[in-house]
């Protein structure tokens, strides 16, 4: 028998997964709020609001009626039911009997979608910058992440020439993030509609992460590549209610597919979380399609509008810093090139020597190390601050 054997190695599945950037950051300044600084969070993907009252109250209800006990795998039939109204005004039509599986927020959506179809060296091609997710759930799936790289000059759309060069045989499933994160950019309809042919010519999956989509700015139309022509049965849509009813701490997600694909969901769904607690789910079925939640939501879009036009006129004035305008969700993905660091240095000293907290872009893909992501999920008041603050750190990077 062997002995010297270390007890605990990380198995090979997971010598690839990193841990995310986004957290090292917030460790950072968590340790910085404790020494007593005050730092401005531009880092957080998280609304800056609180769940709608109308949500609140309704789970409460529930509680105490007792709706303490397990759901069903696939999430309650009259929460199910909800998430079809709503996918419904989206332009979508799915099943809540068959089509609809409830998940312990996004992250566990994309790790079952992820793992439901990969084998071992099949290829998931993703648009990058990307979020981090896919990249480490494709590694511990066994399969291949095939960066295509989104450029600047392109305002990050989806270039179909170099899409089409990426295809091999052994490409099997393509993810998008439509609003993205981080560079908050929509796909327009006309990309769409070409990926979407790429995608029935080559016989491809599409996992589609629509997690952002009712956060769009300027009428900016957000299009489903499910609506388009063959797309419906190869795609998996993935969506959920962290961030457009500012639930982040409930852990509310979801997936809606075709029968046969969401039964394969479910296999690793039932073992990953069996379902979510069932009183939120009674509180949401009862409460989220409501006029008073619907205002609440339209309310908050409202104020990020503002608050992205306060960042991005700010940002605007410092001249190092350069920028594609986001329409959608609550990021901008900004250039830090010309002060003379990488995003890396520029995110590190920032937070070290100004307290302010960002992302650095290389944390979604190795190509965007020049770039850091900012939130403008967070008040007006931190916006102004943070801004100034960033034009004393670039004019000190001139020195």
């Amino acid at each position: 028998m062997e002995t010297n054997k270390q007890l605990f190695a990380e198995p090979e599945h997971l010598h690839s997964v990193g841990f995310s950037p986004v957290r090292q950051v917030m460790e950072k300044m968590r340790t910085l709020e404790r020494q007593g600084h005050q730092v401005i969070p531009f880092q957080i993907g998280e609304p800056d609001f609180d769940t709608p009252r109308c949500i609140v109250e309704a789970t409460k209800q529930a509680l105490d009626a007792k709706f303490t006990h397990y759901a069903p795998n696939r999430g309650s039939v009259e929460f199910r039911k909800a998430i079809g109204q709503l996918l419904f005004q989206k332009g979508l039509q799915y099943d809540p009997e068959t089509e609809i599986l409830v998940t312990v927020g996004g992250a566990e959506a994309i790790f079952d979608g992820v793992f439901a179809f990969l084998d071992k060296g099949d290829e998931v091609i993703v648009p990058t910058p990307s979020f981090m997710n896919y990249r480490n759930d494709i590694a511990m799936a066994g399969g291949r992440f095939v960066e295509l790289p989104l450029r600047a000059e392109d305002s990050f759309q989806i270039n179909i020439t170099a899409l089409k060069q990426a295809i091999t045989p052994k490409t099997k499933m393509l993810i998008i993030n439509n609003p993205s994160n981080p560079t908050g950019i929509i796909f327009t309809p006309d990309v769409l509609k070409q990926v979407a042919k790429i995608a029935v010519r080559y016989n491809l999956i599409v996992f589609s992460d629509e997690i952002y989509d009712e956060i769009v700015y300027d009428g900016t139309p957000c299009v489903s590549i499910a609506t388009f022509p063959g797309m419906r049965e190869r795609t998996i849509v993935m969506n959920g209610f962290s961030k457009s009813f500012a639930m982040t701490g409930w852990r509310v997600g979801y997936l809606a597919a075709p029968p046969s694909v969401i039964t394969t969901m479910l296999k690793v769904h039932q073992y990953v979380s069996t379902c979510i607690p069932t009183f939120i789910q009674e509180g949401l079925a009862s409460s989220m399609l409501s006029a008073e939640c619907q205002a609440d939501r339209r309310a908050m879009v409202a104020a990020f509008s503002r608050k992205r036009k306060l960042l991005l006129e700010g940002l605007s004035t410092i001249p190092q810093l350069r920028f594609s305008v986001p329409h959608g969700a609550f990021y901008v993905f900004v250039d830090v090139s010309s002060s003379g660091v990488d995003g890396s240095q520029f995110a590190d000293r920032l937070l070290a020597e100004r307290h302010v907290a960002v992302v650095p872009g290389i944390g979604f893909s190795p190509s965007a190390s020049r770039f850091v992501r900012f939130s403008f999920a967070t008040s007006e008041e931190n916006i102004r601050e943070g801004v100034e603050r960033i034009r004393r750190f670039v004019g000190s990077l001139a020195k």
